[in-house]
């Protein structure tokens, strides 16, 4: 029952090429950013990623994706990231883009054991009727009102189906081979809480993954955590790697906002 790794290069070591990964976080909050680098160090290709973002340049999944390790992003929001944006429209990257919504239920129905489910967000657009670039060919010099070249990967039109008078489309449960998430608190055997906006993505990350490894903050014993407060369970949960006060204290932000009311009374030279 005592799921805890000795490091998280032991924890991730199996991760093989083209392996597929749901990755918790919103934006750089609540990253799994101890997991990251330990797979950028381990090596693997071809990795097919299903996540919110993509990371930002240099920070998050963005260093697996500058070193040309990821082959397909399923994500809602790639706006942070310029090398993203170059290696899509350039063909050398696959893109699924999804509404945010969509795909954390997609991730929740995976782990739920929910092959398919109805919603009506993307009725009446490409998301439904298909046609979406999700990879354009390399080195084609015809660009499109998108920005990129030639498609070489469109999105399928998806069923669409009404009901009680109005259209829904059908979209499909997302399963990982593995599920690389970060927590506030975890015990030894992988049950788990979230805090604050760590808890949009992670969870669901994890129901998604066949191995979840979660690194987690603080590590206590089983029958610390209450039970009411537990997020994940630890059926969810394969693998636990234990940070250290530094790594739990090394937390990076997109940008930085200062209020005008916080520079009052300060001096300036």
């Amino acid at each position: 029952m005592d799921k805890v790794c000795a490091s998280a290069a032991e924890a991730v070591a199996d991760i093989t090429d083209r392996a597929s990964l749901a990755v918790g976080g919103f934006g750089l909050s609540g990253i799994p950013a101890v997991l990251i680098q330990a797979l950028y160090d381990q090596g693997a290709t071809g990795l097919s990623v299903v996540s919110n973002n993509c990371g930002v340049d240099g920070q998050g999944l963005g260093i697996l994706l500058a070193a040309g390790r990821i082959a397909r992003v399923t994500g809602s929001y790639v706006g942070e990231n310029k090398e993203f944006a170059r290696q899509y429209l350039s063909g050398e990257l696959e893109v699924e883009l999804v509404p945010q919504g969509t795909l954390a239920e997609r991730l929740r129905a995976g782990g739920a054991g929910i092959p398919a489910f109805y919603t009506p967000a993307g009725v009446g657009t490409q998301v439904a009727r298909g046609g979406l670039p999700w990879r354009y060919a390399a080195g084609g010099t015809s660009r499109t009102e998108s920005g990129g070249g030639t498609v070489a990967v469109a999105s399928p039109p998806k069923e669409t189906r009404e009901f009680a008078g109005r259209r829904y489309v059908l979209e499909h449960g997302l399963t990982t081979d593995f599920a690389l998430v970060r927590a506030w608190r975890g015990d030894r055997h992988g049950n788990l809480v979230f805090r604050k906006a760590s808890a949009n993505f992670n969870p669901l990350a994890a129901m998604a993954g066949r191995i979840t490894i979660a690194e987690v903050e603080e590590l206590v014993e089983p029958g610390e955590l209450n039970p009411d407060a537990v997020h994940t369970p630890g059926v969810f949960v394969q693998r636990v790697v234990e940070l250290t006060g530094e790594q739990a204290a090394d937390k990076q932000i997109e940008h930085v906002r200062i209020s005008a009311s916080s520079t009052r009374g300060a001096t300036h030279a």
